[in-house]
């Protein structure tokens, strides 16, 4: 599970919104962030948002879909205590990650360590060391200057031993939750590795990644749109698949289900477009294909829905720090007609891959009575996805 705070004010960003809702490359930072915390160790995401903030939420996310925000309090701890107070209402969360909207770009190798990292213990963090060197300020903040840095240089703090600590921060879920419980409310906290270390909580430290760093200053936001042009690489990922008609009375087609005098044969529900669609999105990542990661001979896959095998790859494309821009599919058949049903299929593979409607193309077909589906044997599905990757370092 992990718990994304964005209940902040953001006023240093500038800007007439929060900086977690602002536009950052075309999409919401909120957006970003929760596109990046799409992992495989990472089954659920909560959102804590400030009251008020609901119909920016709203805007903000477009089409993805999460559980209703908890709204948050008065302090970033108050917010994340109301956020962990939410999910123990469930009674299922083991570990969570708590994570700032304000980082909206991280790795999925950090994520990795912190997973790796909870094995052992009951908290871990991301950490990178301090290269400049450090001083006291000798100043006062005032209306002319705020930060109080207009001063005059103080006395050098040693930088040993000193790191810069990042999020999202990974707990064993009733640890932290007793943590927060226990915090005095008239005390500032910055971060819960603060909250947790009060409760006695050893917190460890992993690896962390400039990536992480945190968008606080309108130059924050400038430098991250030249970080997303310039990392980012296209790719595109083809992927096809064919099942024969058997007996029944209904298919699926895109997660719609399509009431026909046959059904398709297949291990899982056999739905062929959203398996042309897999492997078009792990041939886009050079992740394999279908059968490499949900391969027929499982029984665990048996009538299983295809939607689970497009999350799947769709959550390795987000763990790389991808984002699929457009997806393209072809099926085709001779029946049952697919016009009907072009507008739900898109609906679905969009709600799936968090797409705007406008990125994903639904195209129908015939072989012209030539071939296997001109005879009417069963369905083809052809598809393309395009993808931008991380250039490799």
């Amino acid at each position: 599970m992990a718990l994304v705070v964005a209940a902040g004010a953001g006023n240093r960003a500038g800007g007439a919104l929060p900086k977690q809702f602002a536009a950052l490359a075309g999409e919401a930072v909120l957006a970003h962030a929760v596109d990046h915390l799409r992992h495989p160790g990472i089954d659920e995401l909560q959102l804590v948002i400030a009251p008020g903030q609901e119909e920016l939420c709203r805007r903000a996310l477009g089409n993805r879909a999460l559980p209703a925000p908890v709204v948050g309090g008065a302090t970033r701890q108050q917010s994340v205590r109301n956020g962990l107070e939410a999910l123990a209402a469930r009674g299922d969360v083991a570990r969570v990650l708590i994570h700032d909207a304000a980082r909206p770009f991280v790795p999925g190798t950090v994520l990795d360590r912190l997973l790796a990292a909870l094995e052992q213990n009951e908290g871990a963090v991301p950490v990178l060391p301090l290269a400049d060197s450090l001083a006291l300020a000798e100043g006062s903040p005032g209306a002319d200057d705020p930060s109080g840095l207009d001063g005059v240089l103080g006395d050098a703090v040693p930088r040993d031993r000193l790191v810069r600590v990042q999020t999202p921060q990974a707990f064993r879920f009733p640890a932290i939750l007793s943590a927060h419980l226990a915090w005095p409310g008239s005390a500032t906290a910055t971060d819960d590795a603060q909250v947790a270390r009060a409760a006695g909580i050893k917190v460890a430290t992993v690896e962390g990644d400039d990536a992480l760093d945190k968008l606080t200053f309108p130059e924050d936001f400038a430098r991250a749109e030249r970080r997303i042009a310039a990392a980012m690489t296209s790719c595109t990922g083809l992927g096809f698949d064919v099942h024969a008609f058997t007996a029944g009375d209904h298919l699926w087609l895109g997660g719609e289900r399509i009431a026909h005098e046959r059904g398709l044969a297949g291990h899982s529900d056999a739905d062929v477009v959203l398996h042309a669609l897999t492997d078009a999105l792990l041939g886009a990542c050079g992740a394999g294909d279908i059968g490499d990661h949900f391969p027929p001979s499982d029984p665990r896959w048996r009538g299983a829905a295809s939607s689970g095998f497009v999350d799947h790859a769709a959550a390795l494309i987000a763990a790389r720090g991808g984002r699929i821009d457009h997806v393209d599919v072809t099926i085709i058949c001779e029946a049952p007609r697919i016009g009907p049903h072009k507008q739900a299929i898109r609906a679905n593979i969009a709600h799936l891959l968090q797409l705007p409607a406008a990125r994903v193309s639904i195209k129908a077909t015939t072989t012209e009575r030539l071939g296997f589906t001109g005879r009417g044997e069963g369905i083809a599905a052809q598809a393309l996805a395009t993808v931008r990757l991380p250039e490799e370092k």
